[in-house]
């Protein structure tokens, strides 16, 4: 996929709670570009394996679930939940499973929904592994004691009391599990902007990311 025969795909990865998913969906607004949380196509196949009850997990059943999965399944609220981002992260783990969703998002990325001239994708690996040719990639990070405190400010809000260091820990493990596994691991591209938000408010990440994409010849609508 290149710049100048496909729609522009704007590739942003990092680490949980670092801000990418606040940053995607601004830029996307900004542009007009459609927008996709590549997180939640693995928590819609987690949250299929959790209401089958197929919990500690197979992975044939994994696989099975992620061929069968569609865009409607993303509207889930239930994919918020910290059990489900638990078994999700298990099941990216699973070589078979990202290869079905690998399809998912590069036809995203080909083919914007709606009409929209470009896409704005997060995840994990998506300047390595899913749009590695485009030009636009940023890798999004903070400090993980700010990651974990981001973490507990959001469970509150949605009236769930946490333990910092439970939340903290099982940043950790996501973390580590991202990091260390055999298929397309969580790393920062060679040719992606470094933003560290940990000292940054949404406002001066927005601001950071617009001036590197100008660079690179991404012009506003």
């Amino acid at each position: 996929m290149t710049a100048d025969s496909s729609p522009p795909v704007i590739a942003i990865d990092g680490p949980a709670a670092a801000g990418k998913g606040t940053l995607a969906r601004r830029l996307a607004e900004h542009y007009g570009f459609a927008y996709l949380d590549t997180g939640l196509l693995y928590r819609a196949v987690g949250q299929r394996l959790l209401d089958q009850g197929n919990v500690p997990l197979e992975a044939d059943v994994a696989v099975a679930a992620a061929h069968s999965l569609r865009p409607k399944a993303l509207e889930n609220q239930a994919l918020r939940n910290d059990e489900t981002a638990s078994v999700a992260s298990q099941v990216a783990m699973i070589p078979e499973v990202r290869q079905a969703l690998l399809r998912f998002q590069q036809q995203f990325a080909a083919s914007p929904p709606g009409g929209a001239a470009g896409a704005v994708i997060d995840g994990r690996d998506i300047g390595t592994v899913v749009c590695p040719d485009t030009p636009y990639k940023l890798f999004i990070t903070a400090g993980i004691e700010e990651r974990a405190q981001r973490r507990r400010k959001e469970l509150r809000e949605r009236g769930i009391e946490s333990i910092h260091g439970r939340v903290l820990q099982e940043m950790k493990d996501r973390d580590a599990r991202d990091s260390q596994r055999d298929v397309a691991p969580l790393v920062k591209s060679k040719d992606a902007l470094l933003i560290d938000t940990t000292e940054m408010d949404p406002e001066m990440v927005l601001s950071a990311a617009l001036d590197h994409l100008s660079t690179k010849g991404l012009a506003s609508l």
